[in-house]
């Protein structure tokens, strides 16, 4: 071998073995005033290092503490269901929550509109997101109602309810659609009464077919606003519930990027919704664990605030009235059956008794499909499949008994619970509150996934443990109808089990156990700081705690100034 080879060949291992030393044996101390761990061997501590890779190297106590930081410290939390894009739409929108009228409703529509004067036309509508008709006195909004304000005639405006599970819009919408407008629509809701201008459900599709395409880079836009806003409240992780295959590719191109600040466990969605397309489904995982798809979203009804969950009984405020499926119990098993057997945790959305029903059936049958002959025990087979019902929101007592027994997840928002309590009970009747509906402490051993839904409802997860730990809401403070008690408190859980939904619970369910959700040796380097020991104060002070710093992967995303 010549001098020069033997040189070169030198050069190149000693190139690989400092790129292997700087890569992964050189560290950065971290010391803080106390470091909940969440982990077995190491619960509490003070200081931890962290390899260039992102990874927790080493997780130790130090009687040094000159160069503590001040703050207590936690794994980065995870939203167990969110929606990352419309989040970031959100952001860019109108904000309707707590508008208390539908004059109110054109006010915020029309100051937005003097920031935006370029927006309201046929190739950028006019989005916003939060009203409610139970702020209009009951009765469903109309496009008449939009056109009732000068500065709003003509405009393309659409609006999601707070569920997002109806929209309403205006009359220059309603001319963009096909004539006459169908009597019924399967799954869905097209509102008449007091006038048009309200589509639920599976009748949305009428209305957003018409929309015009986003951009990507707007959508670059929303996906960098949403993050740095999840950042801000300590989220480190997200399961998005139902990404369409196009930003599937999009969540691709900007992985791993500067912007791409939380993990992202995102669930496929079809572009045509409760379907069946694996020519556009493609199973991701980075590297560095920023991006991840295993898993598809379904869904079996629509929301209990329109109406939309499907109820083995009719509700008690309309009489005759059970709700819409989304899809038929067969379609939805088949559904399931098909996506299970390429290899995807399936996750179903059902809100109504009928739709858990439905959806407990469709996994069951999924189990028996993908389970092998000699894996005769289902709950065994779903401890690999991980089979979801995300929101878990009103079951029937026989099939939470199923649920035990089949081990499926619940993916649960515990502030659900708290925006729903004022009218739950009108829905449903005293009854099915009290044996169906919004369950956590029955369902506990269940390991059950927590978040939000946002932005259905707001993504701070400290809001969410506040609401899953008293029941009351963390806007208010209060229970049902201002009450200082908490709503149905038998159903509370403790601080620890609510901060194990947004942490391991949530890492468990996309598959990263080990990995998330923890502080310890291996890790990812994701923690937030916070301003003082959630498991030790009192629990009305989770409404007052500060997120100081959040970090991902070893860097700082977020410091609060």
């Amino acid at each position: 071998m010549s001098t020069f080879r033997a040189y070169s060949l030198f050069s190149i291992i000693s190139a690989l073995i400092t790129r292997y030393v700087w890569t992964y044996l050189s560290t950065t101390e971290h010391c803080y005033t106390q470091i909940t761990t969440l982990s077995g061997t190491k619960s509490q501590v003070n200081c931890f290092t962290v390899s260039r890779s992102g990874h927790f190297k080493s997780v130790y106590a130090k009687t040094d503490l000159h160069a503590t930081q001040d703050g207590y410290v936690l794994p980065g939390l995870w939203d167990g269901h969110g929606h990352i894009l419309q989040y970031g739409e959100m952001l860019h929108s109108v904000d309707l929550f707590q508008s208390s009228s539908k004059t109110e409703v054109c006010k915020r529509i029309v100051d937005y509109l003097d920031i935006h004067p370029d927006e309201g036309n046929a190739s950028s509508w006019i989005r916003g997101m939060g009203w409610d008709q139970a702020a209009f006195g009951g009765v469903m909004p109309t496009a008449a109602d939009l056109e009732a304000d000068v500065k709003l005639q003509g405009k393309y405006i659409m609006l999601d309810r707070v569920d997002v599970h109806c929209i309403w819009v205006s009359q220059a919408v309603l001319n963009l659609l096909s004539k006459p407008l169908p009597d019924h629509v399967a799954g869905g809701e097209i509102v008449r009464e007091p006038g048009l201008g309200v589509f639920c459900d599976n009748a949305m599709d009428l209305v957003t077919s018409v929309f015009p395409e986003v951009s990507r880079a707007k959508k670059a836009q929303w996906l960098s606003s949403a993050m740095a806003g999840l950042n801000s409240v300590g989220i480190v992780g997200v399961h998005d519930a139902g990404v369409k295959p196009d930003n599937i590719e999009l969540y691709l191109e900007k992985a791993g990027g500067r912007d791409w600040t939380v993990r992202v466990y995102a669930m496929l969605a079809c572009s045509v919704g409760n379907s069946f397309c694996p020519q556009s489904a493609r199973k991701v995982s980075t590297p560095d664990g920023m991006l991840s798809v295993r898993s598809v979203k379904l869904f079996a009804d629509g929301a209990l605030g329109s109406w939309g969950s499907a109820m083995l009984e009719p509700y008690n405020d309309r009489p005759g009235e059970r709700g819409s499926l989304l899809v038929n119990s067969s379609t939805l098993t088949n559904l399931a059956t098909s996506w299970a057997g390429l290899g995807y945790q399936v996750n179903i959305h059902a809100i109504g008794d009928l739709a858990n029903r439905n959806a407990i059936d469709a996994l069951t049958a999924a189990l028996k499909a993908v389970c092998s002959e000699q894996d005769t025990d289902l709950k065994a087979c779903q401890e690999k499949a991980r089979f979801r019902i995300e929101h878990s929101q009103i079951i029937h007592p026989d099939d939470q008994a199923r649920m035990h027994n089949l081990g499926i997840i619940p993916s649960i928002q515990p502030t659900h619970a708290t925006s729903d309590m004022e009218y739950a009970e009108d829905r449903l009747g005293q009854q099915r509150i009290k044996t169906e509906a919004y369950r956590m402490r029955s369902l506990s051993d269940l390991q059950f996934i927590l978040g939000s839904d946002f932005p259905v409802e707001p993504p701070p997860p400290l809001e969410g443990i506040f609401a899953a730990v008293t029941r009351r809401s963390p806007r208010t403070g209060r229970g049902r109808g201002g009450k200082e008690t908490g709503w149905h408190t038998e159903e509370a859980i403790s601080v620890k089990e609510a901060l194990l939904g947004f942490t391991q619970n949530a890492a468990r369910g996309a598959f990263l156990e080990g990995r998330a959700g923890l502080i310890q040796e291996g890790a990812f380097a994701d923690w937030i700081v916070l301003d003082r020991n959630i498991l030790q104060i009192p629990t009305d002070e989770l409404r007052e705690v500060i997120v100081k710093e959040t970090w991902v992967g070893g860097k700082k995303v977020f410091q609060r100034k």
